[in-house]
């Protein structure tokens, strides 16, 4: 049976953003980004009550079918516990839908929250594997539980039945990068995004991405003088492009100017990796283009705190 939760226990979460792919490594890179939502649980007598602050507020569901919500419900599940009732209260200050993993970080604040109230019994490994489930893959959830850099991958099993297993091992950054997001005002669904992709690639394109993955991996790294290089890609931006040509746009002026700029995770943000500022001018073009500018850094791994009335 169960353990029941004790009224009164709360679980606050502290989770960063996350930017994914990082131009060659589709569904394998992933980099934590200084943006953070904050999720408070509260273990209540009966019921489920949510409350809903910042990006998000007049639009994201507000029972059941909250993704934080069902998070928690996994969580609490595979730390065999239970709470008589919920009261969950998001504080959102990611982007949704932009690119900047805000489904991945509202999964692990979710499975986070539940693993803290039940006394932190899951691993790392377990929170990853559960927060990118939600998902279908492990690069932006990876990253937002470890925090800084993540290589990330999908072990599917041989037996048609089992579940996939996700996995994500954690890549120190350079300190010297730093990281701008330009945000159009538009939403991206990565259901969408993907259905652009061709089941097939050339050799060649093959060879290109797994090459710059590779670099990517060291720039990240030790050689951020490689970043330019690092983020090169054929697999799925030119693919992209003609579904989202402002970010096309945009990323293409960027590397025309020798900035490391990419497409973050399935859009529509275009994401800078770099050790020197972006220069204004261009960034003041962005703003009257009606893009929103973030000027980040690379994050840590999800906090969280546990308190009891």
């Amino acid at each position: 049976m169960p353990t029941d939760l004790q009224v009164g226990l709360k679980a606050t979460v502290t989770v960063p953003g996350s930017s994914a792919n990082l131009g060659p490594g589709f569904d394998t890179l992933g980099i934590a980004l200084s943006i953070y939502d904050t999720v408070e649980v509260e273990v209540i007598a009966s019921g489920l009550e949510v409350y809903i602050f910042g990006e998000g507020a007049e639009d994201l569901p507000r029972d059941n079918s909250h993704l934080v919500v069902k998070a928690i419900r996994s969580g609490l599940k595979a730390a065999d516990v239970q709470a008589p009732g919920l009261k969950v209260t998001c504080t959102n200050n990611i982007p949704q839908s932009r690119g900047l993993g805000s489904s991945a970080a509202a999964a692990v604040a979710g499975v986070v929250a539940a693993n803290t109230l039940a006394g932190s019994p899951l691993s790392t490994e377990e929170v990853v594997q559960l927060s990118s489930e939600f998902e279908g893959h492990p690069d932006n959830a990876g990253a937002s539980v470890l925090g800084n850099a993540v290589v990330s991958w999908t072990e599917i099993p041989v037996d048609g039945r089992s579940l996939p297993e996700y996995r994500a091992v954690g890549v120190p950054v350079d300190p010297r990068i730093r990281a701008y997001a330009l945000v159009p005002d538009f939403h991206a669904s990565t259901n969408a995004v993907r259905k652009v992709l061709p089941s097939h690639v050339t050799h060649t394109d093959a060879r290109f991405n797994v090459s710059r993955t590779a670099v990517m991996t060291v720039a990240i790294q030790h050689h951020p003088e490689l970043l330019w290089e690092g983020t090169r890609d054929r697999l799925h931006q030119p693919y992209r492009s003609d579904v989202l040509p402002v970010t096309a746009e945009w990323v293409n002026r960027l590397r025309n100017r020798g900035y490391a700029a990419y497409l973050s995770g399935a859009g529509p943000t275009a994401l800078v990796l770099c050790t020197e500022p972006v220069d204004a001018a261009i960034l003041d073009e962005a703003r009257d283009a009606g893009l929103r500018v973030i000027e980040l850094e690379v994050a840590g791994p999800v906090e969280a705190e546990l308190t009891a009335d």
